[in-house]
Parts: C-alpha cells; structure tokens; sequence
C-alpha cells in the first residue's frame, strides 16, 4: 500500500487493470549514467561531461537549466486544474490504467479500472488510498507526502524539493527530484514534459528499494472541472473502515 501512495504522489503524484502496449507508448526511464560534480546551486549538470568543460560552458549550462525548471515552475503553477487517463507500469512489468482528477490547491483522486479495488483521494489536508474489495482505506497527512508539492498554488522546484538533474532534447523535458526520509530511505522521481509546451507526459518513481515504476498521463484536459465530491474523504469511518464516495 506504501508503494501506491509514493507512486502517486511523487504524481503524481502517483499507483492495475491490464493495459496493452498500444493504449499509450509508456517511454523507458532514461539509461543511469555517472553524476557529474555538483555545483553551488545544488544542480547537477547535464550531460554528464560537463566535468570536463570549461568554466563558461558550465555556467550557460546551469544557466539554460535553471530556465527549464522556471518554465516548468509556471506549467504546474498555471495548471488549476487537470483530468486525464493514465497507464502505469510496475516493476514487474505490469500494465495498469485509470483516470485522474486534480483540484488546487489540494485535491487529486486516481481511480484504477477495474479489476483494481484501488482509489487515492487527497482532499486538501489528508490523503487517503481506499481499498473497495477488502472495504479498508489508510490515512495519511498530505504534508507529510509529496503530493504536497504538485497540489500546491505556487510551485517552485528548486525551493522546495532538492532537483539533481535536468535535461532537455527534442522530444522532451526532464527533470529528477529526490526525497530522503529519515525512516524510508531515498525516492527518486524523473518527470517528463513535452518539449514544446511543456506538458505532463510521464513520470518514473524509484524507491528506496530501486524498483521503478512509470506513469504516463494522456487525454489531458485542463478546463474540466472535476465535481468536488471526487475529494471527500469520510473521516468519521476509522482509518481500517472504507467509505464508498
């Protein structure tokens, strides 16, 4: 149940029913390669050579970095609300779809198709995943999860998550994101975006136990407006009791 909730939040987020390969092209995590020296900023530069290049050339990198995180900054910012499909793959392989609704500041719900039992709910302060087979859900704050961060009115990537690496092509935008937690252990997420606009295509979790899990989101929709009765969570059931909502 872990896994779900850190694959949803870090997006999204953010974690089947079977799903064929042809539904929507889910594109491999990019291959690992050696880190390069980090500098002052925090920032880790991109390529990997950028160790050998000269001290300009290190700062106009840095410099077109940075202009990619503020204008993914301004994508998630802009983007009130959001409903969408997606399709995930486990570290097993797996296939699984669903739908999406997103609300700021606050509010997301993944719904996974049947034969999924599984629903994720954050209604602005809690985040919930419900179980409808076993009729049990579990309670989290959501200040406590990643999700804050996405859901947030105002979001700022270098302020309030620690970015190791962003890169660009001609197909995409990427950027990776870690988050260490004391008890847990490390989770990294690669988030990918349209390359010219910007767009929420796809992210990959890898978790403290390194097993990745991607989601990519497609039928995006950011004028929907999703019925508020999507992120009710029931909070007079205890946290072992589910509410059908």
């Amino acid at each position: 149940m872990g896994r779900v909730v850190a694959t949803v939040a870090l997006v999204l987020c953010a974690v089947i029913a079977s799903a064929t390969a042809q539904t929507v092209p889910v594109q491999p995590p990019a291959a690992k390669k050696d880190a390069a020296p980090t500098p002052p900023s925090g920032l880790q530069l991109t390529p990997t050579g950028a160790a050998a290049a000269a001290p300009q050339d290190a700062t106009n990198s840095e410099a077109r970095q940075r202009a990619l995180v503020e204008r993914i900054n301004g994508y998630l910012t802009n983007m009130q609300t959001l409903v969408g499909d997606f399709v995930q793959v486990g570290p097993d392989g797996g296939r699984t779809q669903g739908t999406f609704y997103i609300q700021k500041p606050g509010k997301v719900r993944f719904e996974y198709n049947p034969p999924s039992p599984i629903d994720v709910v954050a209604d602005g302060s809690s985040v919930v995943v419900r179980d409808r087979n076993l009729d049990t859900q579990q309670l989290w704050p959501l200040s406590e999860t990643p999700l804050r961060y996405l859901l947030a009115d105002k979001i700022d990537l270098m302020r309030d998550t620690k970015v190791v690496s962003v890169s660009a092509d001609d197909k995409f935008i990427t950027v990776v994101v870690e988050e260490k937690q004391v008890m847990v252990g490390t989770t990294r997420l690669m988030i990918m975006f349209d390359a010219k606009n910007a767009t929420l295509k796809q992210w990959t979790v890898t978790d403290p136990q390194s097993l990745d899990t991607t989601v990519a989101v497609y039928n995006l929709d950011v004028t929907k407006k999703p019925d508020p009765n999507l992120f009710v969570i029931n909070y007079q059931r205890n946290p072992g009791s589910f509410s059908n909502q």
